[in-house]
């Protein structure tokens, strides 16, 4: 009797394991993905930004990279912070029922 108690226990911390495994599996490739995404995104504005900014101030070439830079520094910031807040996972959500 005492051997199938010991079974059943390592039995439902094997289960335990497996759905703790899953989860972090789950949220690393969720990270992965949207990390996939932002750079795609980035790219694609990169040259958007780039030529704007070149209109804007065909005066100096330098002042066009410092304005581009900071320009797309800020919109990163906040687009990390915006993301940071949307996929954070709450304490809720990691127990596993």
């Amino acid at each position: 009797m005492g051997k199938m108690k010991k079974l059943e226990t390592r039995k439902e911390k094997i289960k335990e394991s497996a759905k703790k495994f899953k989860l972090e599996l789950k949220k690393s490739m969720n990270t992965a993905i949207v990390a996939a995404f932002g750079f795609l995104i980035a790219l694609s504005w990169r040259d958007v930004i780039t030529e704007y900014v070149n209109k804007v101030s065909e005066a100096s070439p330098v002042k066009g990279k410092l304005i581009s830079a900071i320009l797309i520094t800020t919109i990163s910031i906040l687009g990390i912070l915006i993301a940071t807040k949307f996929f954070s996972v709450g304490k809720d959500e990691t127990k596993i029922p």
